[in-house]
Order: C-alpha cells, then sequence, then structure tokens
C-alpha cells in the first residue's frame, strides 16, 4: 500500500500502524441487520487519510457504505488498528489507472479499463488501536508472567483518534 504523507499527526500514527499490512477486512451492515466482513487489498492511504481499494461495482457492498469499519491486524508486530467511518465510490479513470496494480488481473481481467472496475474509498472518521509492539518474546513473556502471577501485566498501548474526517450523512459517489 502507497502511503502519503498525512496532514495530522493522528493520521501520521494510523498510517504507521497499519502500514506493510496487504489485507483488511471491511466490515459493514446489510440490509437485514447483520454485519457481513470482507477482505480487501487496500492500494494507497492519501493525505487526506482515505484508504482506497479495487471494488467491483456490480458489488452489493456497495448499498451498504454509510457505515463501514476497516480492521487491519498484524499479529507479528502486535498491532491492531479498527476505523470506523463511510465508503464512498469513484470511477475516475486517471486514478483507476494510478492505482492499477497487475495483482489486481485475477479479479478485473481486462485490465485497468474493466466495466465492471471502480475504486472503493473508505473515509475514516474514528481509529481504535491496539500497539503491543514489543518483541514476541517480551509478549510471551508477559503473557506467562501474568498467568503465574495472576495479575495483568501491560501488554501494550491502546488508544483512539477521533475526529479524523467530517462525518457526513449521505453516501458519496463521484463520476
Amino acid at each position: 500500500m502507497k502511503t502519503e504523507t498525512q496532514t495530522s499527526a493522528d493520521l501520521s500514527h494510523v498510517a504507521q500502524m497499519i502500514e506493510g499490512t496487504h489485507i483488511a477486512m471491511l466490515t459493514t451492515i446489510e440490509s437485514d441487520g447483520t454485519l457481513a466482513s470482507r477482505p480487501m487489498a487496500p492500494l494507497e492511504m492519501d493525505a487526506t487519510g482515505a484508504i482506497w481499494f479495487f471494488t467491483d461495482r456490480r458489488s452489493s457492498t456497495l448499498e451498504h457504505l454509510t457505515v463501514a469499519n476497516l480492521t487491519f491486524t498484524d499479529v507479528a508486530r502486535g498491532t491492531y488498528v479498527s476505523l470506523s467511518g463511510r465508503g464512498e465510490i469513484d470511477k475516475d479513470q486517471a486514478r483507476i489507472n494510478s492505482l492499477w496494480t497487475p495483482m489486481a488481473k485475477p479479479w478485473f481481467p481486462e485490465g485497468p479499463t474493466s466495466p465492471t472496475l471502480a475504486l472503493l474509498k473508505f473515509v475514516p472518521n474514528v481509529a481504535d488501536y491496539w500497539d503491543a509492539s514489543n518483541s514476541r518474546m517480551v509478549r510471551a513473556f508477559s503473557l506467562i508472567a501474568s498467568a503465574v502471577t495472576g495479575k495483568p501485566l501491560a501488554m501494550g498501548e491502546h488508544g483512539s483518534h477521533t475526529g479524523l474526517s467530517p462525518v457526513t450523512g449521505a453516501q458519496g459517489e463521484t463520476a
């Protein structure tokens, strides 16, 4: 995932935590009220903190982007990020071309000009994070020590960043 320089310290922190994570889980609320999650490959985090993905214009997911959650997990580094926000659809061919990667070809065999290809722009508003980036050895030792002593030990940092982007009531779409 490409990451542009962020406009705030909070967005820079989020960018640092999700850097190197190749798959995120996008969760939306379906028409019947159930939650549905699907893996997505992030392409870019732009300067405003929006995270971009390729998507199929025919996907039913696109009908449920008003409220969405995006989670990144990097077990090896001990970092976990949950972003609450919304999704927007963007059909700008120049942007699709600039983000195109051959790794998307199995889903869009016609390449960046595939008629079903669009961009999903995830706009985060709140980030919750857990950072236990100590080495695996330190985390394992802390877990064992906690089990033996019966006392919880600090396993890292947890926090939230709010107001990352303006919240709007309607799902946007750009041509």
